[in-house]
């Protein structure tokens, strides 16, 4: 059983050829269309497409000004794209420990964090809940910061009833298979504010303006289009993303039932007034056992698990730049050890979920490490 099986289909692949025949294959009007609506259901008034979410998180990053010898405040748990990208552009990620239960950014550590130095802060998302975002966007209003969401895996997540990515200054989702919707590899910028989109639509295509003739560089730009193949992918898919997020929550919902019953692991939170996206099912091991053959076991069981997603702190690039030290971030560092993503997928049956926990149950039994007095 796979981790994630995207919804892919004939649809898809009709409007794809589509685009081929039509011989516009590049930032073209399916693009536009996809921009429009994804800003649309996320409450945002401007959609710009990228090339992915990295790309995205770069661009938008940029266009806050981020440079050599800045700071960005953001969370050690996190795929390391969210980190890169500050690093890229000559800064200094300045990274926060994670609350365990939600796995999010600590909002009660950002404000010892900030300096002269700092830039933007980045709360990121994990797994498709929603960060504290109320403490996070006051810390940062009362220091005069921005506030830039990586929402990579929370398109159709809401905090409060505001759907994320529309909560700081820009969002940033992405479309890789493992993500809700697909666009194959593509990311997206969604902003409420003018002058914002501006930039971003300049500094996305070469920075360039279309003049009545020909183009006319005002910016040193980049890049960063996403295709119309993509796009055209992507405008049926969102066709689908309520259907696929009510089937995820079905399925988590059934997951938190079945596992309920095994006290060695914790379920995924979800707090009052936020509704997750289920992007990913993550659960918490305890410590007493080996996560990584937990992994191992299941995968001789024929069902793909993984980790959560990564401590930045320990990884050998941030760990080597920074000097950085476990005992700064104690629940990330659990985290990195011990959570556990289980398979997820609108399309599984109760047997799927079944034979999952089944085997699950198995597997952390002989994982379990026995102490010794």
């Amino acid at each position: 059983m796979k981790i994630i099986e995207p919804s892919i289909g004939a649809e898809e692949l009709n409007a794809v050829r589509e685009v081929l025949e039509s011989g516009f294959l590049t930032q073209g009007p399916k693009t536009a269309e996809f921009e429009k609506l994804v800003a649309a259901y996320s409450g945002s008034s401007f959609g710009h497409a990228t090339s992915s979410a990295t790309t995205g998180l770069h661009l938008a990053l940029q266009v806050l000004g981020v440079g050599k010898g800045d700071e960005v405040i953001l969370p050690d748990f996190s795929f390391p794209a969210t980190a890169n990208v500050v690093v890229q552009l000559g800064a200094t990620p300045i990274f926060v420990d994670i609350a365990l239960d939600t796995f999010n950014i600590d909002a009660s550590k950002i404000e010892a964090k900030i300096t002269s130095k700092t830039k933007a802060i980045m709360p990121v998302h994990a797994f498709g809940l929603c960060a504290d975002m109320d403490p996070i966007l006051s810390l940062a209003k009362r220091h005069g910061i921005p506030v830039l969401e990586d929402a990579a895996c929370a398109l159709g997540a809401t905090y409060k009833g505001i759907g994320a990515g529309n909560l700081g200054a820009m969002g940033v989702f992405s479309f890789h298979p493992r993500k809700v919707i697909t666009t194959g590899e593509g990311g997206m910028i969604v902003t409420d504010d003018s002058a914002i989109s501006q930039q971003l639509a300049i500094l996305r295509t070469h920075g360039a303006v279309r003049d009545e003739l020909y183009l006319r560089f005002e910016e040193c730009g980049f890049n960063y289009r996403l295709s119309d193949i993509n796009s055209a992918i992507g405008v049926v898919q969102m066709s689908k993303l309520d259907s696929i997020l009510q089937g995820r929550r079905t399925v988590a919902l059934k997951y938190n039932s079945l596992l309920s019953g095994i006290p060695q692991l914790t379920i995924p939170a979800e707090p009052m007034n936020l509704r997750h996206s289920y992007q990913s099912y993550v659960v918490l091991l305890d410590e007493n056992i080996d996560r990584n053959l937990v992994i191992t076991n299941m995968r001789k069981a024929g069902i793909e698990t993984t980790l959560g997603t990564y401590s930045m702190h320990l990884q050998p690039a941030f760990k080597k730049l920074y000097q950085l030290s476990d005992d700064d971030f104690p629940n990330a560092t659990i985290a990195h050890h011990q959570c556990l993503t289980l398979p997820l997928s609108h399309r599984y049956i109760d047997d799927d979920l079944a034979s999952v926990v089944t085997e699950l149950k198995k597997a952390i039994q002989i994982s379990t490490r026995i102490s010794v007095l």
